[in-house]
């Protein structure tokens, strides 16, 4: 059957930071010039914000640029920073880095402690009262292409389809949008980024995306033990010198703290667990006491882009961009990237307007020049070997290293070191189970620490049943001959939402991989760190996944 479509002059794949401002600011030009260019978001959560995830300090920086009167327009940036910390954890202690050895461009002072799923659907608000059309609840399955080889636009997934590929009561086919430009904001290692990164060889030349993945909990915790705009960050123990990661601990109003712990992807023990080393890290006793009597409220994980300037990709294609983190602007040192999506957004916005009026390429070559000239670039630039010198040298000398490398930059001199570090692929990283020591976590009290079960139905995840599997395999044989047997079955261990289980095959003494899709928080970690890259994450029907409130 052939699909009905709608055309636009923008289609905006993914309703966050990125796609949002994208939208509005192509909406503020279109306005403020007289003209009627349409532009609409598709967003595959059940409502803007419902996928959105991050610890999240934000740089108000960008959205000063976009909507400059947001205080009066109640946006939810309502806890500014008071007090920043940085702690080098021991399994006992800590050791509070002073100020004047934290290099200037990691001070937070000027930001906010924020919810970013608040702040997409504030932004949401914004778009639709300007007249930008948004679509909740439909995902972007297929990339279109007009004959010439350029992005055509995009269709949305098939509904009511069984797991069989049968048709349910409830189908309904998908529909095509057809754009002058289409704008991939998907966030982290989305599915048709993926496609138009590998179809255009926007790579080369360029290094390896590289990713951590962070989880995340939101507490309600008692008066005492709270304090309004309070920022900790620590590195250090739970892990080891060879593993990148640290963690954090925000206090928001209404005495709720977010913790949350980031594990590099390119960690090599394949018994390692990210979600059981954060349920570790809130048993340290610079953390333990704030759960005394305290209510765990919502849990999620995602994947982050920490590959830096050196692994940002040709930024355009014929047809069409990506922007915010399905290119990867976060800055690993300073954990934000919320404000270099949202400029990103905006400086793709632009480009398409000016192309439109002056009816030329339909290649925004512009935008990547844009980029090149922005404080986005800079901001990306003076931290580029910060990351993969802590996983080049380790975590004291590679810290120590990219402190220098920072202050270097600080004051001016970041000329006298040029170089750029590179990357591995994060699934090279990890060595087999035998080169290994097996890593023994303890068992969840039900208190300060949980299981994983229990925590993904604080995620609020849904899947509608019977419907085809998301998490596909390229061949069924490599779990158990490849995964299980060398690397003693890292999915297990790696997701951090049980997904993964190699279960007693009925009948016989082998194995299978259980892959219990509905779990699926969709953190894409499976995607990157999985040692064949055999998994392929794609997107499930429309809505489905987690919906996380105030996270």
């Amino acid at each position: 059957m052939e699909r009905e479509f709608m055309e636009y002059d923008v289609v905006v794949v993914g309703g966050g930071p990125a796609g949002l401002s994208a939208a509005i600011r192509f909406k503020q030009l279109s306005d403020a010039q007289g003209k009627d260019y349409s532009i609409c978001v598709l967003e595959k959560g059940s409502e803007i914000g419902a996928h959105i995830l991050s610890g999240a300090v934000i740089d108000p920086i960008a959205l000063n640029e976009l909507i400059p009167n947001w205080k009066d327009l109640d946006a939810p940036l309502n806890v500014e920073v008071s007090d920043n910390q940085h702690w080098v954890l021991s399994e006992t202690s800590k050791t509070s880095l002073p100020h004047v050895l934290i290099p200037p461009l990691l001070s937070n002072k000027g930001n906010y402690i924020v919810s970013l799923g608040n702040v997409s659907r504030w932004l949401g608000q914004q778009a639709e009262n300007m007249g930008v059309e948004i679509f909740p609840g439909f995902a972007a399955s297929e990339v279109l292409y007009n004959d010439d080889g350029s992005v055509k636009g995009i269709a949305t997934g098939d509904m009511g389809v069984a797991e069989d590929g049968g048709q349910k009561d409830t189908y309904m086919q998908g529909m095509e949008l057809h754009a002058k430009y289409t704008f991939f904001a998907e966030g982290v290692r989305g599915s048709l980024s993926k496609e138009v990164i590998e179809k255009f060889s926007l790579r080369e030349g360029k290094e390896v995306q590289t990713y951590g993945i962070g989880i995340k909990e939101l507490w309600e915790i008692k008066p005492e033990h709270h304090t309004l705009g309070k920022v900790i960050h620590t590195q250090g123990w739970p892990l080891d010198n060879d593993t990148v990661g640290g963690g954090f601990c925000y206090h928001l109003d209404n005495n709720q703290v977010a913790i949350g712990f980031v594990v590099g992807l390119d960690y090599a023990n394949p018994y390692l667990s990210p979600f059981d080393e954060m349920q570790r890290y809130k048993t340290h006793p610079a953390f333990k006491y704030m759960f005394e009597g305290a209510k765990r409220i919502s849990y999620g994980a995602r994947a982050i882009n920490e590959g830096g300037l050196q692994s940002v990709p040709k930024l355009s294609f014929p047809g069409g961009a990506l922007i915010g983190c399905s290119a990867g602007f976060v800055n690993v040192p300073r954990i934000k990237g919320s404000h270099n999506a949202m400029k990103t957004g905006m400086l793709a916005a632009e480009q398409a307007f000016k192309s439109l009026e002056e009816g030329g390429s339909n290649d925004l070559i512009g935008y990547e020049q844009a980029f090149k000239d922005s404080w986005v670039y800079k901001d990306l630039k003076r931290v580029r070997n910060a990351k993969p010198a802590i996983h080049k040298f380790g975590a004291l000398w590679g810290t120590i290293y990219a402190g220098f490398d920072m202050w270097m930059n600080n004051i001016g001199l970041g000329f006298l070191l040029p170089w750029t570090f590179g990357h591995d692929a994060d699934h090279t990283c990890l060595k087999t189970a035998e080169e290994c020591e097996e890593i023994i976590y303890p068992k969840p009290d039900g208190n300060i620490t949980f299981d994983k079960l229990s925590s993904v139905f604080l995620s609020n995840t849904n899947h509608t049943e019977d419907q085809p599997c998301h998490l596909t395999l390229k061949d069924d044989k490599i779990p158990l001959e490849v995964n299980y047997n060398i690397y003693a079955g890292p999915e297990v261990r790696y997701c951090p939402a049980g997904v993964y289980e190699f279960l007693k095959e009925d009948g016989s003494e082998g194995l299978k991989l259980q892959i219990n899709a509905q779990n699926c928080v969709h953190c894409k970690t499976c995607d990157i760190k999985d040692p064949s890259q055999n998994i392929n994450w794609t997107v499930p029907e429309g809505g489905g996944g987690p919906n996380y409130p105030n996270m």
